[in-house]
Order: structure tokens, then sequence, then C-alpha cells
């Protein structure tokens, strides 16, 4: 059964070889697969190539809508593994979009993917709403979970699932990162991180923006409460580097 990719260009799958730019493995060398499609809707989604596409009037802030055909490709589990396989990285991260979506193809993916590559370190990056295929979550070395707070401008009854949340916060393997417009949005991770008793060495702040300027401004007063809370901070590091563009 083929996977659903987002696209760099009409066509070509979102598959390439870069450094991780958020979180725990920042700046590590890292191949990336981008699946397209999300049940959530961000209105600030860098990504929103991969699920706002014509029809879709969920909001978002640029109010753009991506032609289906030009932003999504199938490609076959085999094929998928052959093209990660051939890049440098040992490390891959898969993303999205929400990848969980299609875990039982990504499970056969991976299995495919050991016999070409044996013992490649696998990331997985989820808005913390699905749970994992068991044969996925059996190949998965890390989770990166993505809870979504009020700013988003999901409704909390489907972004942030109590059940969910706690068993992301009993998983060893998940490293929460949420997303920081204001500090307004720091009471919200406040108490979510006492209700489930999410770690402070698991629960990484990233400021939200699509640039180097707004990056660097919420960066200041984002750092200072980390520190004195207890929390890691992370940047983006692939926004500096190479701005909001794809395949990077």
């Amino acid at each position: 059964m083929p996977l659903t990719l987002a696209t760099t260009t009409p066509g070509e799958p979102e598959i390439f070889a870069s450094l991780q730019g958020e979180g725990p493995s920042m700046g590590q060398p890292s191949t990336f697969v981008r699946l397209s499609r999300c049940n959530l809707a961000c209105q600030w989604c860098d990504t929103a190539y991969t699920w706002r596409f014509t029809g879709d009037n969920r909001p978002h802030r640029d109010a753009l809508a991506f032609e289906r055909s030009e932003n999504q490709v199938a490609m076959e589990e085999a094929a998928l593994a052959e093209r990660i396989a051939a890049l440098v990285p040992d490390r891959l991260v898969i993303t999205g979009g929400e990848p969980l979506l299609q875990g039982a193809a990504l499970a056969r993916m991976l299995a495919v993917l050991d016999d070409l590559r044996p013992g490649m370190h696998v990331e997985m990056e989820t808005n913390s709403t699905v749970a994992p295929h068991p044969a996925l979550d059996a190949r998965v070395n890390q989770y990166n979970v993505s809870p979504k707070l009020a700013h988003s401008g999901n409704p909390a009854d489907l972004a942030l699932l109590p059940e969910r949340l706690a068993a992301w916060a009993a998983e060893p393997r998940a490293y929460f990162k949420f997303v920081i417009a204001t500090p307004d949005d720091l009471d919200e991770v406040r108490a979510l991180r006492e209700t489930y008793a999410i770690p402070g060495a698991r629960l990484f702040l990233m400021p939200e923006g699509r640039s180097s300027d707004v990056i660097r401004e919420r960066s200041g007063w984002l750092a200072d409460f980390c520190a004195a809370n207890g929390l890691r901070f992370t940047d983006r590091l692939h926004i500096h580097l190479w701005g909001d563009t794809r395949g990077t």
C-alpha cells in the first residue's frame, strides 16, 4: 500500500538530507520524509501545503489553498525505503502533516529499510492526538510530540486529548515541544505540565515564527522563562540557515 507524501515540486516527494532544526536532536544530520494529510489545522502552520487543499476552508493566517495534485504524491513503501537508504544520514525523521495517520504503512516501510540500512535511528513527529500503530511503535527510537495550544486555533477537544497526553507523558521516548507565540501561552503550558506530570527534561518550548527576526524577538523572553522554570528551550535552526522553504 503506498504512502502519501508531500512534495517539494509537483511530482517530487519531499525526501531530503539536512540537519534536524528543532528539539533534542537539533543539529544532528538527518534524513527527512514529509508525509501529507493532517487531522488538525493550525492557523500558523508552516506546512499548510500538506493539508489545506482547495476546498478545505479550515482557518489559516495565509488563507492559501493548495492544489492536491501538485502537493501530494503516492509512493510505494519499498521505493521510499530505497530513497531513504541512499542518503547519508543514519537518523530518519518522519514528519508531516500527521505521520501517525499512516502508521501501518510506515511500519512496513521501516521493515524494508531495516534490511537495506539496519539500525537507523527513527524519530517520529506527531501532534499528540493519534496513538502509534503497534508495529510502528516497536521501531521508533524517539517521539517528538507537539500538542497544539489554544493559539493554534484548534478546539481543545480535538487537539488536547487527555488519554493521549497521559500516554505520551508516561512514554520515556517522548519529548514534548510546545510552540509559543506570546507570554500568555505559558500559562497553558504550566497547566498541562502539572496535569500530566510532564518531566522538565522532556519538555521543550519553541518560539513560533517563520523568519529569523520573529524567532529571535521571541527567543529572549522565552529562554528566560525556560531557565527560571527548569524547562528546555529549542530554536528553529533550519529557519536561520535556509529560511521557510521546503526540503530543508
